[in-house]
């Protein structure tokens, strides 16, 4: 299995539309469930047109098939906060969002020279909290309380430094 990363492309909206109309990929991103397929098309489609520091998010393909998408986001001068899904939900646990995370990291890393990536994780999102440990991230502390899944929870934040990232 050939797992790549590339930019977003007209046409991934519509799996993006199937990844939303699944309740428990959307309940474990954070998306609203329900949304309809009119108002995810248009929202990526207009992806297409942003570029750092607004977003930068690399489609995820498996095998030529889009899986799933990482956000590098909030840019400054030497940082970006990471993010990722994968979509099709019979791929989760096995292992891809580790190797696109890398894949995003080192990108942020080397090509586009960052010193520090952050992310945050529902403090519930054992799946997402491990993941970014098995990255190489740090747990830094909590922030805010964030709605997840109808509850109040706590945000736990994440760092990792250039110096401490490898693949």
């Amino acid at each position: 299995m050939e797992l790549t990363l590339r930019p977003l492309l007209p046409g991934d909206e519509e799996s993006a539309v199937r990844w939303g109309a699944d309740e428990e990929f959307c309940l474990a991103i954070d998306w609203p469930t329900g949304l309809p397929a009119a108002h995810i098309r248009q929202h990526w489609q207009g992806l297409l047109t942003l570029t750092p520091p607004e977003l930068l998010r690399h489609g995820i393909e498996l095998d030529g098939v889009l899986v799933g998408y990482t956000d590098l986001a909030h840019f400054t001068e030497h940082s970006a906060e990471f993010g990722i899904a994968i979509g099709e939900r019979e791929l989760w646990g096995q292992r891809l969002g580790l190797r696109a995370g890398q894949l995003t990291l080192a990108h942020a890393f080397t090509e586009l020279g960052l010193k520090t990536v952050t992310a945050e994780a529902h403090a519930p999102n054992l799946r997402s909290r491990a993941l970014m440990l098995r990255l190489g991230f740090t747990e830094i502390g909590f922030g805010g309380l964030e709605d997840y899944q109808g509850q109040e929870v706590q945000v736990v934040r994440f760092v990792l430094h250039r110096e401490n990232f490898s693949l």
